[in-house]
């Protein structure tokens, strides 16, 4: 019965044990598990650019960047623009803008051409009619139509010219099924740089030149320092591709050409008188900045 007893006793007393152990085991908390916040990927910075231009430095887009002036355009095509000034407009008053390029005391002798249903007409011996004013690099607008009654050939054929800076040549042929050396059909600069294209249109028939020109720069030694540049469109369609002349366009023989002279900054438009009774309206001009 003693023995009994012991083993009873020693087995509550392994139970109690074993209920602590229990009790303190479930009093351990577990570990907290902790997450980790992923990082954001780093957002680029807008790109900012500047662009530097003679009315300061702006930011590309800038809204408070200066915007160009506005001009009207012409009513019509190839009517002047507001900012234009008008060389010939078809009057008789816009004739006192041409000269024969002689004076008398100290004022501009009248044109010798004749004015004839609103345009100007060669006269052969008249010379060349020149503007009164002189003007530098611009866009320059000139409408001509060779004679509708052809006589002769080649260079003999509707030939005038119209000059820039009072020296610089963009030939007027009638060019339409007339056969002559490349650099001297119409729309050529003279001797030197031949049209891209012939776009010319049937004798009698009116045509036009747009073109822009930046002038030539001759230091005070008379050692040129800018080269004179042409773009020219003939009927709309381009012609001369911003073309730098190397040279004159003077007439020195058959198979010669001027070099350049000093000449002064801004000279006259000048129409070209070559015995053939070339005509010309719609003259207008926008002088460009450099």
């Amino acid at each position: 019965m003693r023995r009994m007893l012991l083993v009873a006793a020693a087995i509550a007393l392994l139970g109690i044990v074993v209920g602590c152990a229990t009790q303190e085991t479930a009093k351990t908390p577990e570990p907290v598990k902790v997450e980790t916040a992923k990082a954001e990927p780093a957002q680029p910075k807008p790109l900012v650019q500047y662009v530097d231009t003679p009315t300061g430095r702006w930011m590309i887009h800038d809204e408070s960047r200066p915007a160009p002036p506005i001009i009207a355009p012409g009513a019509e095509c190839g009517a002047a623009p507001s900012d234009a000034v008008v060389l010939f407009d078809g009057t008789e008053e816009s004739l006192k803008n041409w000269t024969d390029g002689k004076f008398t005391d100290g004022k501009p002798n009248p044109v010798k051409w004749r004015f004839v249903d609103g345009h100007m007409e060669s006269v052969k011996g008249g010379g060349y009619a020149q503007t009164v004013a002189k003007f530098g690099s611009c866009q320059l607008h000139v409408e001509f139509a060779t004679p509708s009654r052809v006589i002769g050939n080649g260079q003999g054929r509707g030939n005038s010219g119209v000059f820039l800076q009072g020296e610089f040549e963009v030939q007027v042929l009638d060019s339409y099924e007339n056969k002559t050396y490349p650099d001297g059909q119409c729309a050529a600069l003279y001797g030197r740089s031949v049209p891209l294209v012939n776009t010319c249109r049937k004798p009698g028939e009116w045509q036009s030149y747009d073109i822009v020109f930046h002038s030539a720069i001759f230091d005070k030694d008379g050692k040129i320092v800018r080269k004179p540049t042409f773009t020219i469109f003939q009927n709309g369609v381009l012609v001369q591709d911003h073309v730098t002349l190397e040279g004159g366009t003077q007439w020195k023989g058959p198979h010669a050409i001027s070099d350049f002279q000093p000449i002064p900054d801004r000279g006259p438009i000048q129409l070209q008188d070559h015995g053939n009774p070339v005509r010309y309206r719609n003259v207008w001009i926008r002088e460009l900045k450099d």
